[in-house]
């Protein structure tokens, strides 16, 4: 009477009461099966007379006979009809409630009153405990629609590929190229979990360094989970037999940038103090993560010279072409960005490593090995062929193209290039001590390889440096300043909202690469993309991008924990104001929390020009948390509820107050 009930085999028994609207006439309720009209669809008779487009049919066309007159069905819903006025609202109450619960679902006057306050006490009480209390106000209400948006990011996701290549037995066969198609080299695969989607509205698939980055703020919030998901995409049902993680769901042989690994150290570093964490969730990652290195190793490293090619990485249509593809007029691509993303996935399994050897010495082989192959990377990225990927005269590293036994360097200031400096890793002097095994294998090899050594000089600390860690980075000291020269620079790289995706000079100077008769062309474009590589509904040529500059952000603390007050640098360059590398990241972090600031007029750039955001009291407080920002107005951009990486917006803030 007044509801409905849905029966499941594994869900059980619930009940859906509907209330009255708002003139006092209970709603009607409509009945059809959730099964595929094929009439309409395949041009073949339907099993049977109601389908899933029967509502549409009912309530948009009129026609009457598309609904089941016996009331029951696998679909069914409460049909209100309203007549409102502009400005005018209404309210409709439903509650869904487990059978046992019978008697709170027909309760929809006080005590559906009762349990809306329950549950806003409840959030609060949420919000109250993860969300520092020193945060101001304004930060507070960014914070908490950040993790509440991450939240909602969650979705089942059920994929096996396959069934899909099967098709469904009941239905129309799939055409017989799905057997050769997308992803059919992935018919081991077998998601049925709830998983972090990037944007359930947008994007309602998971995208593996996407994920990796939503477990940051995840973390703070719900840290079983962000350690349950890490795991996850490394288990056997998701991971292919060779090592690689899947990407996303249209194609999961693309090599997303190798970012897992870091999640996973930084997760199970912010989760618990040392002498707690949770030591067991480490070694069970880091086992499976040798799989996946070892394939980006054996995958990516074309000539074997320790020079990665991955692909776009990512970073869509931050390349002058497709970097996916075959290139134009042959040869093959060494990607800086590609090439510094496995240097910094190096040194983060060094990193875990030296810490699974702290309880366990069989380990410190491993740290052995990470710690040569990082050195090796660094070697070929600044010296292969003469200068590796740095141009000397630039001070910059870029991508090359090699064509016709001629190496080419692709001079375009962005991302690709800023991307060498994230791959930096401190080793404390007491693991080291604590190890002998390694510590006599690093003590030999910067003996006996005087011609890899020679290129980190830098990793003893010397001249007032704290005694008590190493550095192992890709760029040395005077590289370092010399790209953030520009990273800081505001005509380049510094936007008012963070670091821009590419450099602001290519606005003025595009780039121009010719190949036969074809002109290939990047320019400086702030906002939405201006072409139709990778789709353009994305764009890495000027836009600020949260991951990334999370990732710069946290590469600056690390150089800081090492040089300390010895170094500092121009910032912004040409100011004449010199800052140590943690001012820096403090004041990158700010320009990214300002996106969502209001300023005096009450208006918050990630809103552009919008002015209900701002003026109107029923949107004024609310967010969006888009997919990227603009890089001069810090107007939000691509999917607007791209809240997973976004989110990172709350660890920053929280950073703030505690540094």
């Amino acid at each position: 009477e007044g509801g409905l009930i849905a029966d499941h085999e594994t869900l059980g028994r619930m009940r859906l009461a509907a209330g009255d609207g708002p003139d006092g006439s209970a709603p009607t309720w409509l009945f059809t099966e959730n099964e595929t009209n094929h009439a309409r669809i395949f041009g073949t008779p339907n099993a049977a007379p109601f389908v899933k487009d029967a509502f549409d049919d009912h309530v948009v066309q009129g026609r009457t006979g598309a609904i089941n007159p016996a009331e029951e069905g696998t679909k069914a819903a409460p049909w209100y009809r309203l007549n409102l006025a502009p400005g005018e609202t209404a309210k409709l109450r439903l509650r869904l409630c487990a059978e046992d619960e019978a008697g709170q679902a027909s309760d929809l006057d006080a005590g559906f009153e009762k349990t809306f306050a329950m549950r806003r006490k409840e959030a609060d009480a949420f919000y109250a405990e993860h969300i520092p209390a020193q945060l101001p106000a304004e930060e507070v209400r960014v914070a908490r629609q950040s993790y509440a948006g991450l939240l909602h990011t969650k979705q089942f996701y059920h994929y096996v590929v396959s069934q899909w290549i099967e098709g469904d037995p009941t239905q129309v066969a799939p055409p017989a190229n799905r057997r050769q198609g997308r992803n059919h080299g992935w018919d081991h695969l077998y998601n049925r979990d709830v998983i972090s989607m990037p944007d359930k509205w947008e994007y309602p698939w998971y995208a593996a360094w996407d994920t990796a980055f939503h477990m940051i703020p995840f973390a703070r919030i719900d840290p079983h989970f962000a350690k349950q998901q890490l795991l996850l995409f490394l288990r056997e049902w998701y991971m292919h037999p060779d090592g690689a993680l899947p990407a996303y769901e249209y194609a999961f042989e693309d090599a997303n940038p190798p970012v897992h690994a870091w999640a996973v150290w930084r997760v199970y570093k912010m989760t618990a103090a040392r002498g707690r964490r949770d030591l067991p969730f480490l070694a069970r990652a880091f086992q499976k993560l040798l799989l996946n290195f070892t394939w980006w190793v054996n995958r990516k490293d074309v000539r074997g010279e320790h020079l990665f090619s991955g692909g776009f990485l990512g970073l869509d249509n931050i390349g002058v072409f497709d970097r996916s593809k075959p290139l134009p007029g042959g040869g093959h691509l060494e990607q800086a960005d590609g090439t510094a993303w496995i240097a910094f996935y190096c040194g983060t399994m060094l990193s875990m490593a030296l810490e699974l050897a702290r309880h366990d010495k069989v380990y410190a082989d491993m740290a052995s090995k990470f710690f040569e192959h990082f050195v090796a990377i660094v070697d070929a990225m600044n010296t292969l062929g003469g200068t590796g990927l740095w141009d000397e005269d630039d001070g910059f590293y870029y991508d090359h193209v090699h064509q016709d036994g001629r190496s080419l360097p692709l001079k375009i200031r962005s991302l690709v290039g800023l991307i060498p400096l994230i791959a930096a890793e401190l080793i404390e002097t007491e693991a080291i001590r604590n190890l002998p095994g390694f510590s006599k294998r690093l003590d030999w090899f910067l003996v006996n390889r005087p011609d890899l050594a020679r290129h980190i000089s830098y990793l003893d600390a010397r001249g007032g440096r704290s005694t008590k860690r190493r550095l192992l980075a890709i760029p040395s000291e005077e590289r370092l300043v010399r790209v953030l020269r520009y990273m800081l620079d505001e005509n380049e790289f510094l936007s008012p909202y963070g670091i821009r995706s590419l450099s602001k000079v290519h606005q003025q100077h595009p780039f121009v690469f010719r190949a036969g008769d074809q002109e290939h062309r990047v320019a400086y474009v702030p906002g939405e993309a201006n072409t139709g590589l990778f789709g353009g509904n994305s764009n890495w040529r000027g836009p600020v991008w949260f991951p990334v500059n999370f990732l710069l952000v946290e590469a600056l603390e690390r150089y800081h924990h090492f040089y300390g007050s010895t170094l500092k640098v121009e910032h912004p360059t040409g100011s004449g104001r010199l800052m140590t590398l943690k001012q820096v990241a403090r004041d990158i972090e700010r320009r990214l929390v300002r996106l969502f600031l209001p300023d005096a007029q009450g208006r918050r750039p990630c809103h552009g020009d919008l002015r209900h955001y701002a003026e109107d009291p029923l949107w004024r407080d609310l967010l969006l948390f888009h997919e990227y920002f603009h890089g001069e107005s810090g107007q939000g951009l691509g999917a607007s509820h791209q809240t997973g990486w976004t989110a990172l917006v709350s660890v920053c803030m929280e950073k703030g107050i505690r540094k």
